[in-house]
């Protein structure tokens, strides 16, 4: 069931034995998990750049060759067409390793607090702040959709 579900059903926002500390924790976690997520989207932006570079750099040696530049052209085809970014590693890789290792365990772990503190909810600091913080019967203040 979805926050805004439970929010409809007049469900509490929280369970009664969570405190205050344990729902901050949870929403600090939360706001951490955001942050990664943010740093996964730059780890492909950084994969897609990276490659897109890399394809760029076909033209270039063609051009250089035009050009008549064959010894830089050369440097450029063997040195970086193709070249690892971290020893070993083409920007997939480590997109990949990033995904199963890291981001995956952040997930697992916050999923796993917010079951055993919260049954599940998510964004419980939030929901009691849009509570404290809306004006009740103003339009665009609506506690759901």
């Amino acid at each position: 069931m979805a926050w805004d579900d439970k929010l409809v059903h007049d469900e509490p926002p929280r369970r009664e034995c969570i405190s205050d500390t344990a729902v901050e924790a949870l929403g600090e976690l939360s706001k951490a998990l955001e942050t990664i997520h943010r740093v996964r989207g730059h780890l492909y932006s950084a994969h897609q750049l990276v490659g897109g570079a890399d394809l760029t750099l076909d033209r270039v040696v063609k051009l250089l060759r035009e050009a008549g530049h064959d010894e830089v052209a050369d440097r450029v085809e063997h040195e970086l067409l193709g070249r690892n970014v971290l020893p070993g590693r083409w920007t997939f890789q480590i997109v990949e390793e990033f995904d199963d290792g890291y981001y995956a365990a952040f997930q697992e772990i916050e999923r796993d607090a917010r079951e055993k503190l919260a049954g599940g909810r998510r964004h419980i600091y939030e929901a009691e702040m849009k509570e404290r913080r809306r004006t009740h019967g103003m339009p665009g203040h609506e506690a759901t959709p």
